[in-house]
């Protein structure tokens, strides 16, 4: 199905991948909480992204867990594969055969583990583009992957015509009115931080790439909702109330917390594979603190109570 409409759109969450106690893909519930998110009403979602594991999975888990996405949930919204690999011939690859599968879209991420000088960001990038006709955006995230996706890469990048759209996911929200003043409308600009998410949307982002609508789905899709019909009394509200959980996503335990998070509001489980471990001592206190904090004032059951 086509989504060239709809695609970049609303909220998407990185959908989490889901193991057994023993570690193993458990496919099977993976599917399930991506058919909840579905039924809750997000408007995509991102498979396979830091909240997915990506780089904690072997190659064919990969594959089986976009097979089973798009035989889940496809068609019902646009699915856009998470392309995270150490080399460029891999990422070609693995976003080839993602087409073959039938997902609608990529997030190409810079190359794992090495930090690439500017010339090569922009070479990764052109090649895993040039390989696949699926629209592609590129996901920036300094603090995470220690290089910025800077004015100069997008301009160089500005010719390949299915380069369309960029998750921005800097700290700073000034990025969102840079990219669009300098390039127009030449690329969709995504909201990829949680807690910078209401500002994007307010400076001009079409959408949210976000990790803890996992947890709490209905308040994300409302908080969208209310900003593009700009009601921003009541996205603010939802925001406010959001927050202390948003900010978890700027963290580098953010897969756990998120985890712990879904499995507190019985969505998911927590397992993670190493090197990452489920939270613990303070820290899961003060998570699992956060989330009952939330779960007991959502927005959504305290307007049905009224």
């Amino acid at each position: 199905m086509s989504f060239s409409q709809s695609l970049w759109k609303g909220v998407y969450p990185a959908a989490t991948t889901q193991f057994t106690s023993a570690l193993a893909l458990d496919l099977e519930s993976t599917q399930k909480v991506q058919t909840a998110l579905v039924d809750d009403g997000v408007d995509g979602l991102i498979l396979l992204g830091t909240c997915g594991e990506n780089n904690s999975l072997e190659a064919e888990e990969k594959r089986l867990v976009l097979k089973g996405a798009v035989e889940a949930v496809g068609g019902r919204v646009p699915l856009v594969a998470g392309v995270s690999e150490f080399t460029t011939e891999r990422a070609i690859d693995y976003a080839r055969d993602a087409e073959k599968i039938g997902v609608d879209a990529l997030m190409v991420l810079p190359c794992m583990v090495y930090v690439p000088r500017g010339e090569e960001l922009v070479a990764h990038f052109r090649r895993v583009a040039q390989a696949t006709s699926l629209p592609v955006m590129l996901y920036n995230n300094p603090p995470a992957y220690r290089v910025d996706i800077d004015f100069a890469t997008l301009e160089a990048l500005s010719d390949i015509p299915n380069v369309v759209a960029v998750k921005e996911s800097a700290p700073d929200p000034r990025r969102f009115t840079d990219i669009i003043n300098r390039f127009g409308d030449r690329f969709s600009v995504m909201a990829g931080l949680d807690d910078v998410a209401l500002e994007g949307l307010m400076l001009g982002a079409s959408g949210w790439v976000s990790g803890l609508t996992s947890a709490f789905p209905a308040e994300s899709v409302r908080l969208v909702k209310a900003a593009y019909e700009g009601k921003w009394e009541e996205a603010r509200a939802i925001y406010r109330w959001f927050m202390p959980l948003l900010h978890l996503d700027a963290e580098h335990d953010l897969v756990q917390s998120i985890k712990l998070a879904e499995t507190i509001m019985g969505r998911g489980t927590e397992h993670v594979r190493m090197p990452r471990l489920p939270l613990s001592g303070q820290r899961r206190q003060d998570v699992t603190q956060w989330v009952e904090t939330c779960k007991a004032t959502q927005p959504s059951k305290q307007a049905v109570a009224a």
